[in-house]
């Protein structure tokens, strides 16, 4: 066997391990999610409205990387949740901003606690995850130092 073979093995492959990974992390944040009555992607929606609400769906899905069709179901369910509300922009009447109700604000306040549950489970640090998302910045539309990817 070569080194170029042995770049071909399912185990050598970069693709592989994110894949892996990424539904591992999703694993590991559902059953601390679930108290909170939230899955995944709602969790990082509420994330993006805990940082900055009102919002537009559009402002909303380009910050969680997604197209604005697959954050729309999320943002519904959230609302039959009682999380948000959409309202018509008081700037622009044609477009929804997403704003957080009392109970989505409310709701912070126990996630509070869900990173570092997370990394209790996992057994890293605040730096350990730190660096960690900071090497895969080129995955995610960034470079590790923080500047964005041309």
């Amino acid at each position: 066997m070569t080194a170029s073979d042995d770049l071909l093995k399912l185990e050598n492959q970069l693709c592989f391990a994110l894949v892996t990974a990424a539904r591992n992390v999703v694993a590991i944040y559902r059953p601390i999610l679930e108290p909170l009555g939230l899955t995944h992607p709602q969790y990082l929606v509420m994330l993006a409205l805990w940082e900055r609400s009102p919002r537009s769906l559009n402002d909303l899905a380009a910050d969680l990387a997604l197209e604005a069709a697959t954050a729309s179901p999320l943002v519904k369910r959230l609302e039959a949740e009682g999380l948000v509300e959409r309202r018509r922009s008081s700037e622009d009447e044609r477009r929804l901003d997403i704003v957080l109700t009392d109970a989505g604000r409310a709701l912070r306040e126990r996630a509070v606690d869900v990173p570092r549950q997370v990394m209790s489970t996992v057994g890293m640090g605040v730096g350990e995850v730190a660096a960690l998302r900071d090497a895969l910045g080129v995955f995610v539309g960034r470079r590790a130092e923080g500047a964005p990817v041309d």
